[in-house]
């Protein structure tokens, strides 16, 4: 049985592997990637970027993505929209999760994750 989205799918992933490299993980990304360039939806380096965290290692950034698709589940019950990414320091692409600018998931990740808790606006508030 071949349906028009399989007919779309299979011509997305003919397309992929014709391409660059680059090229192809935007033809795989679709509409998201468009919307992450936007800034409709943004992935945990660009809030971390926002909120004055983007001198955290990577590991550190990885178990925050981590902890706030884990907060999207318990709230949405479902998991985030995945798009592929290019790694800021290696170069390699990696499937990774967006959320919408102000998705309280983003903050309870910050919450939950002992290595990221520094960047709360409470935590300052209480050093001060």
């Amino acid at each position: 049985m071949n349906t028009a989205a399989t007919r779309t799918r299979r011509n997305d992933l003919y397309a992929a592997a014709k391409t660059c490299k680059a090229l192809g993980y935007r033809t795989l990304s679709g509409a998201i990637v468009s919307l992450v360039e936007t800034g409709r939806l943004i992935l945990i380096t660009g809030f971390l970027n926002r909120i004055g965290g983007s001198d955290l290692p990577d590991g550190k950034v990885s178990w925050l993505g981590r902890h706030c698709a884990k907060a999207y589940r318990e709230t949405h019950g479902n998991s985030p929209i995945r798009v592929w990414a290019q790694h800021r320091t290696t170069g390699k692409w990696n499937h990774v999760y967006a959320y919408g600018p102000i998705d309280p998931a983003l903050y309870a990740g910050l919450r939950t994750y002992k290595g990221t808790q520094h960047l709360l606006a409470d935590t300052y508030a209480r050093c001060a």
